[in-house]
């Protein structure tokens, strides 16, 4: 079945960068939930570069847990998230990508970086008009959160060479879905031509 007709969507004039679970426990190949990503920290680290040379809003999510009793369903399904708990240096960004103060780092128990976090208030709050989504996993909380931006009624891009994931197929697959109904799936060459 071929996807259906689309439009593109493009970056508004005040686009916020959202680096989605660049935490060491993903970006750590060593860990359970982990990949060998390092071109994808070094794009990470290139677009963070150009959001903060044009004072562009950015924020950071990680996930993290205080006690038993947060995403229990979750947890059970996926018991390597357990170890994802507050302390932890797993849910600390990767030192290759340390916020600034003025960096947001949303701290959140699901998928989706908007799911009971305050991440839709933060970003009217700046007075984003567009997402850049970026992050580990682009089968699980990059998509979730390239999701819910589109809810949450902004226009969303998801950064090809800066998301990666654990399965090769299921990132193509993503991607390929993202980009025919959710958002535009762009490299990271392509977003820094469109920036304001």
């Amino acid at each position: 079945m071929p996807d259906l007709h689309r439009k593109t969507q493009n970056l508004g004039t005040k686009p916020a960068l959202i680096l989605v679970d660049m935490i060491r426990a993903f970006t750590d190949p060593e860990c359970p939930l982990g990949c060998s990503c390092d071109d994808v920290v070094a794009v990470n680290a290139q677009l963070l570069t150009e959001f903060r040379e044009r004072s562009l809003p950015i924020f950071f999510t990680t996930v993290v847990y205080s006690d038993a009793s947060q995403a229990v369903i979750f947890r059970n399904r996926l018991p390597a998230l357990n170890l994802l708990e507050v302390g932890s240096p797993l849910v600390e960004v990767d030192p290759r990508l340390l916020p600034r103060e003025n960096e947001l780092l949303i701290e959140k128990h699901y998928a989706s970086s908007f799911f009971g976090t305050d991440l839709f208030q933060r970003l009217n709050e700046c007075e984003a008009d567009s997402l850049v989504v970026t992050g580990l996993t682009t089968s699980g909380c990059v998509r979730a959160t390239a999701v819910d931006g589109l809810q949450s009624d902004f226009p969303v891009v998801v950064v090809s060479d800066a998301v990666g994931d654990r399965n090769e197929e299921a990132h193509a697959a993503n991607l390929h879905d993202l980009n025919a109904k959710y958002a535009e799936v762009m490299t990271a060459d392509q977003v820094l031509s469109h920036l304001p």
